[in-house]
């Protein structure tokens, strides 16, 4: 696993512009197709770029075998992304209720949950190379 310090530019470069481009949107925009797409997207970056170090902290508090690598980091952090852009998106039609969120949420988290199944099964433990082969 990578350290915290590896991820701070991503995390960075994603807070600004998600949330530098959520608040111009709010304020420059009109609402129309393209504006509320651009929110959706926004708010999916936004959202991943804050939810980052949780899923850091997370993943260092209660480590896995085999561990996370980044890629599982970004991609949980994505998740959350998405689950509150599909909320937003949903809450236009008033559909969002406790049973959808936790429908929702619960789907999310069986989908990571058969990924990183995956992941573990393809992991290999690393070898260290032999020095001398004889």
């Amino acid at each position: 696993m990578q350290t915290f310090k590896s991820y701070l530019a991503s995390i960075i470069a994603l807070i600004i512009i998600g949330w530098g481009g959520l608040a111009a949107l709010l304020y420059f925009s009109l609402p129309f197709v393209w504006a509320r797409w651009g929110f959706f997207v926004l708010g999916i970056i936004a959202l991943t770029g804050t939810s980052m170090p949780f899923v850091y902290f997370f993943n260092q508090r209660f480590p896995s075998d085999p561990p996370a690598e980044s890629n599982a980091i970004v991609r949980q952090s994505i998740w959350v992304g998405v689950f509150f852009a599909t909320l937003a998106w949903l809450q236009l039609g008033r559909l969002v209720t406790l049973y959808v969120i936790l429908g929702l949420a619960g789907g999310l988290i069986a989908v990571e949950y058969f990924i990183r199944l995956r992941e573990k099964a393809n992991w290999k433990k690393p070898t260290i190379p032999d020095d001398n082969p004889s």
